[in-house]
């Protein structure tokens, strides 16, 4: 946990991050960065199991294994762009998916950011002398909390290279799938005025409401219930019950390190003020004498001569 903590958090935030949780008593947002990182990445069968069967909900396809790899990929000259992953996993027979979350709209293009990474994705595979056709698929998906594509309520959408009038798709090696959170609002709503039930949701959009409503104290009947219909939902809740612990565990920690520095501190400073009186003192004696031994008649060298002794 101290690695996540570590690397994506200045210490500051953390604090504040967790102050602001502690003292609201807020259930944690899987949509926070940190959170949403942690939950998929943690040294932990449950982790382990939610990432599989998150994957597995997004690409479509059954995932039999999912590893973690490298989040920090390698740019191809030293003044490229770096890129820094959310949850980079590669599963089944090599094939890679990059998870982003992504809170909020920022004023750079997040299109052009998902293409950036696939292809970076991709060219991280292209060993020398490795042939074309050995290339393993990569899914670069997004979860934003924000709409990017507000002239369709459809979710997902999934992107691939085809051809622009006949839409005959060029390759699979790569697919871009978005997932708008916001646009789960209506089947939210009608869920909890009665109109529809779990039963009509797919994997992705139970996903999608956990990610997106899980810290919503109105929808916990919905959440609760895609904790029983979903295995994987109810071991990323373990998930982030396991991380809640750590950070109470954290704050503790924190709090009594800051105690300790503070008292220590204090300390400190008392000693260098007592330091400095002592140091003033011994020198405004050393004065007096230096001019009592004048008084008396003896000269500056006589005088020297006898501290020097």
């Amino acid at each position: 946990m101290k690695y996540f903590f570590n690397r994506f958090r200045t210490l500051r935030k953390l604090k504040q991050f967790f102050r602001e949780n502690a003292a609201q008593g807020k259930p944690l947002c899987v949509m926070d960065d940190l959170v949403f990182k942690t939950m998929l990445s943690m040294d932990t069968e449950d982790s382990r199991q939610a990432l599989r069967s998150l994957v597995s909900a997004c690409t479509q396809r059954k995932v039999s294994s999912v590893r973690l790899v490298n989040n920090e990929l390698i740019p191809a000259h030293l003044m490229s762009k770096p890129v820094r992953l959310d949850v980079n996993v590669t599963f089944n027979d090599g094939e890679i998916a990059n998870l982003e979350m992504q809170i909020k709209r920022t004023d750079d293009d997040l299109k052009n950011r998902a293409a950036y990474y696939s292809a970076m994705l991709l060219a991280a595979q292209a060993e020398r002398g490795k042939p074309y056709k050995e290339i393993k698929r990569v899914y670069q998906i997004f979860f934003l909390n924000c709409i990017l594509f507000p002239q369709s309520n459809k979710l997902p959408r999934r992107y691939r290279l085809m051809e622009v009038e006949e839409h005959d798709v060029l390759t699979e090696v790569t697919e871009i799938i978005f997932y708008e959170l916001p646009k789960l609002k209506q089947r939210v709503n009608d869920y909890l005025a009665g109109k529809s039930s779990i039963e009509n949701l797919s994997d992705e959009e139970m996903w999608c409401i956990f990610m997106k409503y899980r810290h919503e104290e109105r929808v916990k009947p919905l959440i609760m219930e895609l904790y029983r219909k979903e295995e994987g939902i109810m071991q990323a809740e373990k998930s982030l019950a396991r991380i809640a612990r750590n950070y109470s565990k954290y704050i503790r920690e924190m709090s009594i390190k800051k105690n300790n520095y503070e008292r220590a501190v204090m300390v400190e400073a008392a000693r260098k003020e007592l330091q400095a009186q002592w140091h003033a003192e011994g020198r405004k004696k050393e004065r007096e004498l230096f001019l009592e031994l004048l008084k008396s008649g003896k000269s500056q060298e006589e005088i020297l001569r006898l501290y020097d002794n």
